[in-house]
């Protein structure tokens, strides 16, 4: 694995552990967007051991893992799906200000559950 790899998995690794610390305070859109930064980090790892490059932006990092994960047995469709889904976390958390637009603490639980499969699907196709 190269050091990048595992920083990123570091990263993701550390992003899970924060979710799992905010949920406790009862801060569900926090909790949540967290979840989606573990994702987010696991997918640059794969992303950048596979290719050796870095996507820039997140949509790019969203639509290369999924490119590179399409057709990949090792790679389940609902793990796949989660890095968008979770995307819909941050964009509530950091944008919405719609009353109506809430992430739930069963979503949160949920999403925190989803992100440590992804994490652990994703370092077990880099190990």
């Amino acid at each position: 694995m190269k050091p990048e790899t595992a920083d990123y998995l570091a990263k993701a690794r550390k992003d899970l552990g924060e979710a799992r610390q905010i949920i406790q305070i009862g801060l569900a859109n926090v909790a949540a967007r967290s979840t989606y930064y573990t994702a987010f980090h696991a997918a640059e790892a794969l992303i950048f051991e596979w290719t050796g490059r870095v996507a820039k932006t997140h949509k790019g990092v969203r639509s290369e893992f999924a490119r590179l994960t399409k057709d990949d047995p090792r790679v389940p469709k609902t793990v796949m799906a989660f890095l968008t889904q979770s995307y819909a976390y941050k964009e509530i958390s950091d944008d919405s200000v719609d009353p109506d637009e809430v992430v739930t603490m069963t979503n949160a639980e949920t999403a925190i559950f989803s992100a440590e499969a992804f994490l652990g699907r994703v370092a077990a196709n880099l190990a």
